[in-house]
């Protein structure tokens, strides 16, 4: 892969905490480092708040399932053209929902994807969330509570899709590349079956 845009983050001798353990752990074996690892690993005392922060949007208690959620974030990162997120997400969601197919027509046209009529409303509203923010209304909301979704779950899907932008701005403009195919199914199944808080395991198991 190609070297991230600020080599002080990459190549930081003085990383420390359970993301250099990480980086150095996938090193030592030979595997593709995932180079978001670096930017978590740079500022650990602010990235452990990021990484509780996702887990909680993500994971925690929601009428929307994780699968969906992960969902979410596949279809913003899509939309955003930041193939790192779209791609390891969509892995992620395709490991929970168990149909990579359906992932890849949400991905390619909500509107037209075998999920219900429900979903399909929020999905184009998430569209909406992400790109003509300004325009959302009241109607928006009428909406989705005529298909069935109350407020939890629509502001639920909001923050996804409010997360995964600042995470698409963050690895796109430090220059986070795509992984490989093996990286990105690795770094899938690992997100569905252990969810974000590397930092919080981490420190449980020494203790």
């Amino acid at each position: 892969m190609k070297p991230m845009y600020l080599p002080a983050v990459e190549d930081n001798p003085q990383a420390k905490g359970a993301y250099a353990d990480l980086i150095a752990a996938v090193r030592g074996a030979g595997q593709v480092v995932p180079q978001i690892w670096h930017l978590f690993a740079y500022k650990p005392d602010v990235t452990i708040h990021l990484e509780r922060l996702t887990h909680e949007i993500m994971r925690g208690p929601s009428p929307l399932s994780a699968g969906f959620r992960e969902l979410i974030a596949s279809l913003t990162s899509s939309r955003n053209r930041t193939p790192f997120c779209a791609t390891t997400h969509a892995a992620a969601t395709a490991e929970l929902l168990g149909d990579r197919a359906l992932v890849e027509a949400v991905m390619h046209d909500p509107a037209t994807a075998p999920v219900s009529l429900a979903e399909k409303e929020l999905l184009r509203f998430v569209e909406k969330v992400n790109g003509e923010f300004w325009a959302i209304g009241p109607a928006d909301f009428e909406r989705l509570a005529g298909v069935g979704w109350n407020d939890e779950a629509i502001h639920d899907a909001i923050s996804v899709c409010a997360l995964f932008n600042f995470y698409n701005r963050w690895v796109s403009t430090t220059g986070v590349c795509q992984m490989p195919e093996a990286g990105v199914a690795s770094s899938g199944k690992r997100i569905a079956q252990t969810g974000y808080l590397r930092t919080d395991v981490a420190r449980s198991a020494e203790k």
